[in-house]
């Protein structure tokens, strides 16, 4: 399959599934979490609280792991499987962007002084399970 295509299917799950698990590592062990994630191209974000284990573990070790895109219908469910290095963001500009009124159950509002910005910037994203079909590696 043309890169191209991978590329716009993954797009696709990106666009469609934002719920998904954000794996970090926690004294040296894998720690995972549900978070929901909105995406800028490739780029993936999330809000979270400057109080939060994230953000101590992105200090210790940046690199995160994603799974974005299973919707439980068994075999043949699209999803991906992300890699990437995690950084934090406090431009409002960007916070704008990803509010919704879902955080209002964590914070007071986007110009909380608690507001942080997950960004995962992928190092290797695949797409998995597509019916039978050998996991694809996506060229970022």
């Amino acid at each position: 399959m043309a890169q191209e295509e991978l590329k716009q299917q993954a797009l696709k799950i990106m666009e469609d599934s934002m719920i998904g698990t954000l794996a970090t590592i926690k004294e040296n062990k894998p720690h995972s979490r549900y978070m929901t994630f909105f995406n800028d191209e490739f780029t993936l974000y999330t809000a979270t609280s400057k109080q939060t284990q994230k953000v101590d573990e992105l200090e210790q070790n940046p690199n995160a792991h994603i799974l974005l895109g299973y919707e439980g219908e068994g075999i043949g469910d699209s999803f991906l499987e992300i890699e990437g290095q995690m950084s934090l963001r406090d431009d409002q500009e960007l916070i704008d962007k990803v509010w919704n009124e879902h955080l209002n159950g964590w914070f007071d509002g986007p110009e909380d002084p608690n507001l942080i910005i997950l960004a995962i910037t992928p190092t290797r994203v695949r797409l998995m399970n597509r019916k039978g079909k050998d996991p694809q590696t996506i060229e970022l």
